[in-house]
């Protein structure tokens, strides 16, 4: 799965972690109250977040071991490029859903 920053959730649409069999972004309408679907994106993102620790972690070792071939730092470019989409996903779709200040001039 890939990510782009360009999906902003519309109004009111909480951004999913997943995308549909066709490749397309998913939203959910809670209407503010936390159903099945919603607490099953919140596992997911969870389980994304600690899979993300561990790659950052993989990719360090990658970098620190000055053996490391080409093979080995394009495993963990490719493997830290799609975590850090998972977790620019969820901090949209987290961000998205925070209320918004109240700004008075």
């Amino acid at each position: 799965m890939s990510y782009g920053r360009d999906t902003v959730p519309p109004p009111g649409l909480r951004l999913l972690p997943w995308e549909s069999d066709t490749g397309k972004t998913c939203f959910l309408s809670t209407d503010g109250i936390p159903g099945r679907l919603s607490r099953l994106a919140d596992e997911i993102e969870a389980a994304q977040l600690h899979d993300a620790a561990d790659v950052l972690a993989g990719a360090k070792a990658v970098l620190d071991d000055h053996k490391a071939g080409e093979y080995a730092l394009r495993g963990a470019l490719r493997a830290t490029s799609q975590v850090l989409g998972d977790v620019l996903r969820a901090a949209d779709s987290r961000g998205a859903r925070l209320p918004q200040p109240d700004i008075h001039p």
